[in-house]
């Protein structure tokens, strides 16, 4: 016996002369130990693919084989080229193995704190995840612990039992044949077709996009998220028929006696909990922003984004396409490269890091002159990488004051920092719990996350009053647009959420906006009703952020640029269209399953989308005063 399992224990070769049967136990001994550690590997990836939404749908991605077969595959295909590469069973695994688990590890914290699995564009934002991770108070869970042990436990069994090493053609045909296969699986993972027939709906809300690309696994459905890393054009897509659509327009010129000056300001994670009839409040929260509203005219935004995700909101007013979260690298078309070219000054200010979503290179693509961060002016005058609004909103405002004395008008548009989450569950930041709401039935750490985020908003709405109060009293002609990014991070996993009994569901229009909607207001000071003869009041239409930049160049009596005019034959057909598929029609409903007629507007508005990010219009040598 002895004699046997020296054949191919702690074995680099076979020993010379050793019969043909006992080579091949020894290649087979070697073969069985790699696919069952990437086997192994696999199934650990596919057990912490459902985070919080527990074991039901790990045992659901057992009852659907193809599932299984397409999280595996990758892991035995690469651990075999890698063994081709190197010939040592322990190092391809353990290559292997690092990003597996630190993928897993990274979708399992994204969807606890943002509800939000780790897609391949992700990747591109290494740095701010990594800033974002060290915001979040990050924990040890039993499977991740599990699968380091598992891992471990692989890495020593197979460097001490599976050292057999190919040699010559044998390790080029392993590896080329793995090079091969691998290539082969690149258009089934890429499959649009595959991947829904690989569906596994009977756990999930099929209407919430996260839910669908978990109850897929995770290596799956990330390595079909490449192909949107990189944008592709939309489904029907004709750069000439787009172009042909922007030809029927023209850039409109503003009338120089109705130049306004612009303050855009986006509160982060802003949102009127107001509506929701689970928090027995005991005070007014929203006091302030209500009587805002009531001098503004206001409306309701449906986000493509919940609990995070900023960007896809600012850009998207910023530019008017309806995905704004794109990886900007060169000069790209939007509504402030427009002012731009009418005269005005383009500034604003974010009181954290500029890198963070790469806006101090992006903004400059976008067409803003100047735009002050933490590291170029609030560093300085706070003392920390992240001003709260007690420091935000004076600094803003004494800027917005100094630039409206220029000859030229001005747009500003600013990004909040006080609101992001995660709020603290141990301690109340802003007095005491009940100074804001009395459900009692709620666990301790779901009360302090509640009033953190409550007492934040009513600060947010005492700086911003008093940044209104200063508008209101000067000459100069102010319009004042405010909305929110997303609803807010509540807890992991929505646990806030869920214990207050607020419907997330999405299952009904109600809970489709208790889930994606936000607030927006534009209001005018006196100066500004008198230059355009308008009042702006009143309540306004339910939106895409994409569409805001619209509504308000409406409600200012401009009619914008050729890409505004052209998109805004569609917001008048679908007012709101949703990042997962749904719109709004023009009489307020909410429709799923676009009609015939819906879905060419869907294209058409898409389509010029695309368009507008990859054709730049503006001149960056002659735009501006």
């Amino acid at each position: 016996m002895k004699g046997i399992f020296s054949c191919f224990l702690f074995q680099t070769y076979p020993a010379e002369g050793l019969p043909a049967p006992r080579r091949t136990v020894f290649w087979l001994w070697n073969a069985l130990l790699m696919l069952g550690t990437a086997l192994a590997l696999g199934m650990l990836c596919l057990a912490m693919a459902p985070a919080h939404y527990g074991w039901e749908l790990f045992w659901d991605y057992l009852a659907h084989p193809g599932l299984v077969v397409l999280n595996l595959l990758p892991v035995v295909v690469m651990i075999a080229l890698l063994y081709g590469l190197t010939g040592r069973a322990w190092l391809s695994y353990l290559i292997v193995a690092l990003p597996v688990l630190a993928l897993s590890a990274g979708n399992h914290y994204k969807l606890f704190f943002r509800d939000d699995p780790v897609v391949a564009a992700d990747l591109l934002l290494l740095g701010e995840a990594g800033d974002m991770a060290g915001k979040y108070q990050l924990f040890l869970f039993d499977k991740l612990v599990a699968a380091l042990v598992c891992a471990v436990l692989s890495v020593a069994l197979l460097a001490s039992f599976a050292r057999g090493r190919v040699r010559g053609r044998a390790r080029a045909w392993t590896a080329g044949v793995s090079l091969a296969c691998a290539l082969l699986l690149v258009p089934v993972y890429g499959s649009d077709r595959i991947y829904e027939l690989n569906a596994n709906e009977a756990h999930i809300n099929q209407w919430v996009a996260a839910q669908q690309y978990i109850s897929r696994g995770l290596l799956y459905p990330f390595l079909h998220s490449v192909k949107d890393a990189v944008p592709e054009p939309p489904e029907g897509y004709d750069p000439q028929e787009a172009a042909g659509w922007l030809a029927d327009y023209e850039d409109e010129d503003i009338p120089e006696d109705r130049k306004v000056n612009i303050v855009g300001l986006m509160l982060e994670s802003f949102t009127d909990f107001s509506s929701f009839d689970q928090i027995r409040f005991t005070r007014d929260v929203y006091a302030d922003y209500h009587a805002l509203e009531a001098e503004s005219y206001s409306g309701s935004l449906l986000t493509n984004i919940f609990a995070g995700g900023t960007i896809d909101s600012e850009r998207a007013f910023l530019t008017g396409v309806g995905d704004g979260d794109h990886d900007y690298r060169i000069d790209t078309s939007s509504y402030v490269w427009y002012l731009k070219s009418q005269g005005y000054q383009t500034s604003g200010d974010h009181p954290s890091n500029g890198w963070f979503y790469n806006r101090e290179n992006v903004n400059d693509y976008l067409g803003f002159d100047r735009y002050r961060y933490a590291e170029n002016w609030y560093e300085a005058i706070a003392g920390e990488d992240a001003s709260w609004d007690y420091t935000f909103f004076p600094v803003l405002t004494a800027s917005i004051l100094e630039q409206i004395q220029a000859d030229e008008p001005l747009f500003s548009f600013s990004v909040s920092y006080q609101g992001h989450g995660p709020y603290g569950d141990y301690e109340c930041w802003w007095g005491q719990v009940e100074d804001y709401f009395d459900n009692d039935d709620l666990d301790d750490a779901s009360r302090y996350i509640l009033s953190n985020y409550l007492g934040s908003v009513m600060d947010t709405q005492k700086y911003l009053m008093e940044m209104v109060d200063t508008f209101r009293a000067v000459d100069e002609p102010i319009v004042l647009v405010v909305f929110g990014d997303h609803k807010p991070w509540l807890g992991n996993g929505n646990s806030v959420y869920d214990a207050l009994g607020v419907d997330l569901s999405q299952d009904t229009q109600e809970s489709f906006y208790d889930y994606w909607s936000t607030r927006y207001l534009i209001w005018a000071n006196d100066a500004a009703k008198e230059a355009l003869g308008r009042d702006l009041k009143g309540e306004g239409p339910d939106i895409s952020p994409c569409f805001l930049m619209n509504v308000l160049f409406e409600q200012l009596g401009w009619k914008g640029d050729a890409y505004m005019q052209a998109v805004e034959s569609c917001r008048q057909v679908l007012p709101a269209i949703h990042g997962s598929g749904a719109c709004l029609t023009a009489d307020g409903r909410l429709v799923r399953e676009p009609s015939e007629e819906q879905a060419e507007t869907i294209r058409r508005f898409l389509s010029l989308g695309y368009h507008r990010i990859h054709h730049f219009s503006g001149r960056r040598d002659s735009a501006g005063p």
